[in-house]
């Protein structure tokens, strides 16, 4: 049986995590997460729903320890937790807020400090030990799980370590800050911010910044080098609130696709170089590219494409069988391609087609809109030609100029079948606050909803 540490790259009196600008040593981890793991319960799995970054790390390493596994879902609420407690009936909950009101035993983060161990001792995990589950929402609405295995997770953090280290001009990730956006739950936040941290030599700021002068106070107390982990939609709040920002290192973006226009004022205001990650549950991360330099995408070493379109698989390294990939894809060689949208986001209007990530990129490009999302209705009489809806962010604007400015920017842009027989200006579009994503079911309940109250 073959091994992998816990926790890798520098000495263990390196840094792991920051907070409040002060250090949190890698040896500290370890004696956090061996003090928590002998409070945990016999048997798991464990759902982490910690705030903060650091102690949702010491969460990981505890349930690991006891040789539990980490569930993933996509969101905490009332009907999610009911379903995880049916399908892993031990499941128990660990949190680092006062109260909960998740109907689980809860585990509480002991507040009182834990003294540093003095052995250089590293845990050594199984490659095969189940380290995570990592949920999704099926057709039903079921979670479905995806298993994420040590050595899995192990060798694709390193993957990803070295593209970034390689993107920065630097041998390692040692020595990087992390400040992110983006929460630990979530499959790119974890591995991009905690995995990067335990195995690829980072540390992390253990706050998650949500307000743009929150980030922007975050990127100017963390220690050079400093990599921003990101999602366009918060990168986009950033940079429209026009406050002054440090220079960085690296930004890394992920989990919606970026306008070239938008990484290239990312790169001139931040100072640094703008990456993309991509990815997806099945596979964790695969590919990335700089969007200012490269319109296609490069797989991680080790990986390698087959099939074409909406056919595509990839596998090797962390991917040892092939999986499907649920985008449409330009194969140009094994290990490039170009990202053609979302194989569930294609839609065919009048015997044409388009992909609604293409439309929304083009709406989010028009001067004024804040934030934008087309929405195609359900065709309930069956028959006709359905129209596309835009509900827009733009709050400068009057409701008939943003009108005029929409269908003038987007007839340039796109067919004329898909431009929006509707512009709805809202306030805000239902987003979730970690990751910016626009869940499909909700959204579509949303925007079925709004667009009543505009009729109305």
């Amino acid at each position: 049986m073959s091994v992998l540490p816990l926790i890798a790259g520098d000495g263990l009196d390196a840094p792991l995590a920051w907070r409040e600008g002060r250090p949190i040593t890698r040896r500290q981890y370890l004696a956090d997460v061996h003090a928590l793991a002998a409070r945990l319960p016999a048997a798991g799995p464990m759902l982490n729903v910690t705030a903060d970054r650091y102690r949702f790390a010491v969460g990981l390493g505890a349930a690991m320890l006891r040789g539990q596994n980490n569930l993933m879902p996509p969101n905490h609420t009332p009907d999610t937790v009911a379903r995880l407690r049916g399908l892993f009936p031990g499941t128990y909950g660990l949190t680092d807020a006062a109260e909960s009101a998740l109907a689980l035993p809860m585990i509480r983060h002991d507040d009182q400090p834990t003294s540093a161990m003095t052995t250089d001792e590293v845990p050594q995990l199984p490659d095969a030990m189940l380290a995570a589950q990592v949920l999704t929402s099926g057709s039903t609405g079921a979670p479905v799980p995806h298993a994420k295995h040590w050595g899995q997770l192990t060798h694709g953090t390193r993957a990803g370590a070295h593209r970034l280290a390689h993107a920065m001009g630097r041998p390692s990730l040692a020595g990087v800050t992390l400040v992110a956006t983006v929460p630990p739950q979530h499959m790119y936040g974890f591995e991009s911010t905690v995995l990067v941290a335990l195995l690829g030599g980072a540390a992390f700021d253990a706050e998650r910044p949500f307000y743009p002068a929150d980030i922007a106070r975050a990127l100017a107390r963390a220690p050079r080098p400093c990599m921003l982990v990101t999602t366009p939609f918060h990168l986009k709040m950033l940079l429209d609130a026009g406050l002054p920002l440090p220079e960085i290192d690296l930004t890394l973006c992920a989990t919606a696709p970026l306008s070239p226009q938008l990484a290239a004022r990312a790169e001139a205001l931040l100072g640094a170089p703008l990456m993309e990650i991509y990815g997806c549950t099945e596979a964790g991360q695969v590919a990335s590219r700089r969007p200012t330099a490269d319109i296609e995408w490069h797989t991680y070493d080790g990986l390698r494409l087959s099939g074409d379109g909406a056919e595509t698989s990839v596998q090797g390294e962390h991917v040892p069988q092939a999986i499907p990939l649920a985008d449409v894809i330009e194969v140009i060689d094994p290990t490039t391609f170009r990202l053609l949208g979302r194989s569930n986001d294609l839609i065919n209007i009048a015997g044409k087609r388009s992909s609604l990530g293409h439309l929304n990129y083009h709406l989010n490009m028009i001067p004024g809109v804040q934030d934008g999302a087309f929405w195609l209705p359900p065709d309930d009489a069956g028959g006709g030609v359905v129209r596309l809806v835009a509900f827009v962010v733009a709050p400068e604007l009057t409701p008939q100029a943003l009108q005029q400015q929409v269908a003038r920017a987007l007839r340039e842009r796109v067919d004329a079948a898909f431009l929006p027989r509707r512009v709805i200006p809202v306030a805000s579009l239902p987003r979730e606050a970690g990751t910016g994503k626009l869940p499909a079911l909700s959204f579509a309940a949303w925007a079925e909803r709004t667009l009543a109250a505009a009729k109305a």
